[in-house]
C-alpha cells in the first residue's frame, strides 16, 4: 500500500530537515497529506532549558529520557495519521562515544513500512558540521565512519523490523527537488522500477560538453523512476583536486560549499583516500542491489572511440551477477566489447531507442517525449 510510516537517518551535518519539507510538499502536490515529526526539534522544545546545538553534551541518562517521552508522543500520534515521516538517527558518534539513536520497544510500535538512510557529500556534512558545532571537534575520518555507522545501523534495524528489501540509501544530492521526487516515489509510488544509471564520471571532468549530455540523461531517467544515481555523492572529484594539489606543492586546498569557501588540509583529504575509494565501492554496489535495474551510458570521446571506466564495467557486471535487468546506450561506432554484450539485457545505440524499449515494456506509461534520432555525433538532448 502507498504511503504509510517511513524513518529516515543520517549522521549530524545532512541537514535532512529542508529535504523532508520538500518530500512533504510534493506529497501536497499530489493530494497526500504528510506528518513530519523532527524528533530533534521535538526534544528541544521538552527540554527548553538546552542551549541551540548542545542537546548531545547532556548526559546520557537524560538524553534517552528526553527522546522516549519525544516518541512516545509521536506514538499516540501516528494512530491518526496514515503517511507519517519521523526524522532521526540509528547512532551518535559524539562526546560519549558511540551510542544508539533509539529504542528498540518504540520503533516496533511504530511499526515503520520504510528506512531510508540520507547521505551527503564528506565536504558538504564538514562545512555544516563546522558551522553548527564549532565547539565539537572532528576530522574527515570520522565523519566518514559515522555515516558507515549510521547507514549499517539502519539497515540492521530495518532488517529485523521489516525484512530484507524495506531499507534504501538516498543521497540527499546536488538537486533538491530530483532526490525528493525518489523519496517520494519510493513512498507513494512504489510501482515505478528503481533505476541506477552508470556512467563515467572521472574520465569526463573536462570533457563539459560530454558532461553535458551526461547529466541529460540522468535528469531524463529522474523524470521517470526512482533513482539511485551515483553522481549525487562525488567525493573522488575532492580527492583528485588534492592530488593535483599536493603535485603542485600546495599544502590547502580550497572548496566553495555551500556559498562558503573551507580550506582543507591536503594531507587530511590524501589520507583518508582509501576510505573514499572503498565508500564509493560498496556504497555503489548497495545501489545497485536495491535498483530493479542499471542504465548505463557510454559517451563517445573527440576521437570516436567510447569513454568506459572500470567501474562502469564493474557496475554493468555486479549488477549482471545480482540478476538486475542491464541496459546500455553504446554511442561509439566501434563494437562493445564482450565485456558489455555478455553482461547487458539489451544495447542500444541512442537514448531515444532505449526509452522506446522501456515504453514498449510498459516502464514509462503513456509519457509524450520527443523521440527524433539525432546525428550520430551530436548531443543527445
Amino acid at each position: 500500500m502507498p504511503g504509510g510510516r517511513v524513518v529516515v537517518t543520517g549522521q549530524v551535518g545532512v541537514d535532512k530537515k529542508p529535504f523532508l519539507e520538500q518530500v512533504v510538499a510534493i506529497a501536497a502536490e499530489n493530494d497526500h497529506d504528510v506528518l513530519l515529526f523532527n524528533v530533534g526539534d521535538m526534544m528541544y522544545a521538552e527540554a527548553p532549558d538546552v542551549v541551540p546545538g548542545r542537546i548531545l553534551d547532556l548526559p546520557l541518562g537524560r538524553l534517552n529520557s528526553l527522546r522516549r517521552a519525544v516518541f512516545k508522543d509521536i506514538l499516540g500520534q501516528v494512530q491518526r495519521h496514515p503517511n507519517v515521516i519521523v526524522n532521526t538517527h540509528a547512532t551518535f558518534r559524539w562526546r560519549h562515544g558511540l551510542f544508539p539513536a533509539f529504542d528498540h520497544d518504540q520503533i516496533l510500535q511504530l511499526d515503520p513500512d520504510l528506512f531510508i538512510n540520507l547521505v551527503e557529500n564528506l565536504d558538504t556534512v564538514h562545512e555544516r558540521l563546522d558551522r553548527e558545532h564549532r565547539d565539537v571537534q572532528h576530522s574527515l575520518k570520522d565523519v566518514m565512519v559515522w555515516r558507515e555507522e549510521e547507514i549499517l545501523a539502519t539497515e540492521i534495524l530495518a532488517t529485523i523490523i521489516r525484512g530484507w528489501g524495506r531499507f534504501f540509501i538516498l543521497a540527499r544530492g546536488q538537486s533538491l527537488r530530483r532526490a525528493a521526487e525518489s523519496f517520494y516515489r519510493l513512498m507513494f509510488e512504489p510501482h515505478r522500477k528503481k533505476v541506477y544509471p552508470s556512467f563515467p564520471m572521472t574520465h569526463v571532468m573536462n570533457m563539459p560538453e560530454t558532461m553535458a549530455e551526461i547529466d541529460a540523461f540522468r535528469a531524463l531517467l529522474a523524470e521517470h523512476f526512482i533513482t539511485f544515481d551515483p553522481g549525487d555523492v562525488d567525493e573522488k572529484n575532492m580527492l583528485v583536486r588534492a592530488v593535483a594539489a599536493r603535485r603542485r606543492g600546495e599544502k590547502e586546498l580550497k572548496l566553495n560549499i555551500t556559498g562558503r569557501e573551507i580550506a582543507f588540509s591536503v594531507d587530511e583529504i590524501l589520507s583518508v583516500a582509501g576510505d573514499i575509494d572503498g565508500q564509493i565501492y560498496a556504497r555503489d554496489f548497495k545501489l545497485i542491489e536495491q535498483a530493479d535495474m542499471i542504465v548505463s551510458y557510454i559517451p563517445t570521446g573527440p576521437d570516436g572511440r567510447p569513454i568506459i571506466s572500470s567501474g562502469v564495467e564493474r557496475e554493468l557486471q555486479h549488477a549482471h551477477e545480482a540478476t538486475k535487468e542491464v541496459y546500455v546506450v553504446w554511442r561509439s561506432d566501434s563494437e562493445p566489447s564482450p565485456f558489455i554484450t555478455e553482461t547487458a539485457t539489451r544495447v542500444f545505440p541512442t537514448v531515444q531507442q532505449a526509452v522506446r524499449y522501456l515504453q514498449h515494456e510498459g516502464y514509462l506509461g503513456d509519457v509524450q517525449m520527443d523521440l527524433r534520432e539525432p546525428p550520430p555525433r551530436e548531443t543527445l538532448f
